[in-house]
Order: structure tokens, then sequence, then C-alpha cells
């Protein structure tokens, strides 16, 4: 398979890009391509149960977005847009400053709803430590008069900020939802769990590197960024244990698993960062099956998918699904790869 980054090129006009959440989570359209032949099926995500059988098991990411973005002023009047990612102790926060280069180490930054915050230390990746003091609530605060951080893509404000989470939601630290997720509903996994279809958890916090396109023609140049990943001891047991296929809900419980894989469709629990990056060549020792978005071009999920099911593949089902005018990336619509 090409390693060449114009070969995961697409155009994706604007009007593609979904905007707003559906109401009904389980209304998107669900596009069902079959990896052996490259058949496409044309269903509704809350089809999916027609698809799983008693004994496979589907994995999700529980990361919860926790980042917020706040606006702010220095004390000279400079202003500061801060994207905090995750609560370090106390009344800390990492976070990823805009404009860094004039935001020092001691700077103080006078937010919105009255919150105040010294910048206290650097981290490796270019962020900054901010200290909020020892007042209280703050954390409730922030969660008020925050926004949660959409994708670029997403030009719009959202009204309702559970809606940019999954339902099964609960590990914090993430600065991004896990997408393929967003389609699930109480009563559609309350369907598949009487189906005997198995579920397990794991996470991986989504850092805001995930947006960043490859730059680098030959895509194995690119080096991706790392994200804190997790698989609990109990959730090893029930992977191992799985019977029938292994079905990965999403990109993100992917990369988990791989990274945590000791054999084939065997993880150990893990407790730490991954770096891994899929491309071409790339043989899966775990997932059986994919869920999915659709993805940006030149991204590196796009990469993962059409390695998982080919690129051949996955450019033709990508250029049906413009044909039949499904919604695109984050709050677009669903494919599963089996």
């Amino acid at each position: 398979m090409t390693t060449r980054l114009s070969d995961y090129d697409y155009e994706l006009p604007p009007e593609f890009i979904a905007q707003d959440p559906l109401p009904e989570r389980d209304r998107s359209k669900l596009l069902v391509l079959r990896r052996e032949t490259g058949d496409i099926e044309h269903r509704r995500f809350f089809d999916l149960p027609e698809y799983l059988d008693a004994g496979d098991l589907l994995v999700m990411n529980d990361t919860l977005v926790t980042a917020r973005r706040l606006h702010g002023a220095k004390p000279t009047g400079g202003k500061v847009e801060a994207l905090l990612i995750r609560q370090i102790g106390g009344n800390r926060w990492e976070a990823m400053v805009k404009p860094g280069r004039r935001v020092a180490v001691g700077t103080r930054i006078d937010f919105e709803g009255g919150l105040t915050a010294e910048v206290v230390d650097r981290t490796e990746d270019g962020g900054r430590i901010l200290d909020f003091g020892d007042a209280l609530g703050v954390a409730e605060e922030i969660d008020r008069v925050g926004e949660v951080p959409l994708p670029p893509y997403i030009l719009k404000k959202i009204e309702e900020a559970a809606r940019y989470q999954t339902v099964y939601a609960q590990s914090p630290g993430s600065a991004a939802a896990p997408t393929a997720g967003l389609h699930f509903t109480p009563k559609l996994l309350d369907v598949l769990r009487r189906k005997g279809v198995g579920t397990a958890t794991v996470t991986l916090d989504v850092g805001i590197a995930t947006f960043r396109p490859v730059r680098t023609e030959n895509i194995t140049d690119h080096v991706m960024h790392k994200e804190r990943v997790s698989i609990s001891p109990k959730a090893a047991e029930t992977i191992n244990s799985a019977t029938r296929r292994i079905i990965s809900v999403g990109t993100t419980t992917a990369r988990v698993l791989e990274s945590a894989a000791v054999g084939k469709r065997k993880v150990a629990p893990i407790d730490g960062d991954t770096g891994l990056y899929i491309t071409p060549g790339y043989e899966f020792k775990v997932i059986d099956g994919l869920v999915t978005n659709f993805h940006m071009p030149k991204s590196t999920l796009l990469i993962l998918v059409s390695t998982f099911a080919g690129r051949d593949k996955i450019m033709a089902a990508y250029e049906e699904a413009k044909r039949e005018h499904y919604r695109f990336l984050s709050f677009g619509d669903a494919m599963l790869i089996i």
C-alpha cells in the first residue's frame, strides 16, 4: 500500500462537514463496508445490532471531554486565550495558551467569571501550568463559563455540552470527543447487550494534536503525538476472553488495543502513553472490526482506516458516501468496517 500523502487526499467540500449533531444520536447514517469484498450497504446507526452477533465484543473509549476554553487578559491589557486540558491537582490546570510567546511564567491572567490564574510553569509540549489559587468552586466556575473546545472545522458553538460527549464517558482528561461513540444511545447499548454482544471500556485521552494534518509527503516521516492510554486488568480480561469478533468503536480505541497487544487478540493492562502510528504494512493484532466516522483528508485517522480496510476500498467508500450525501467528520455519519 502506498505511503505517499497525496494518495490519502480527497475533495471535501465545506457543505459535507457536519456543523451540528443530529437531535437523535442513533439516527445518523451508517455505511457498512465489507473488508474482503469492498461491498457497501447503506443503513442507519440503529441498525448496528443486525451486524453483530452474540459473543462479539464492542470496545469503547470512555474518555470524558474536560477541556474548556477561557478568554482573559494580562494586567497590561493583552488578550489571552487558554485551553484548559486537564486538572492536575488542587486548582492547577495544564493548558495551552495563545499567544504563547507572550505568556511567560509569572504572568497573571484575569479570566471571565472572576477567575484569576498565575502561570507557574511550562510543559514539555509548550503548554503552561495555570494556578487559580485557593479559591473555592474554581472547577465549577471553569465548567460554567468555559467553552467546549470543538474541532476547528466546526464553526458553530454547541448549545448542549453533553452532545459532545459519549453517553458512556466517565474518565476525565480529553480535549476532544472520541466521535465514533457519539452515535450510541443507552437504548441501543441495551439492545446490543440483550442480543449477547459484550462491551468493555478502555481510555485514550484525545489531545488537540489529533486535528493536526500530516505534512510530510512520505507519511512514515510524520511523528505521531503521544496520548495517555489505559486498560484496566478487568477490561483486559474481558477483551482476552472474547469468543468472537472484537469490534473497536473508533480509531482511538483501536490505538489503545493495538498499543497493548501482547499476542493475537490478546492485550495486557496498560497505564501510560502511546505514540502508536498505524501506517501501511501494520498488522492488526487485536481488532476484527471498526466503527468509525468519516475523516479529514491527509489525516492519521484516514491513514489508519485505510491500513485496516485497504486504501482503495476506503477511498471508494468515501466517494460513495459523498454521492449519498453523508455528513463528514466529528458530528457526521458513521461507518462500520467488518
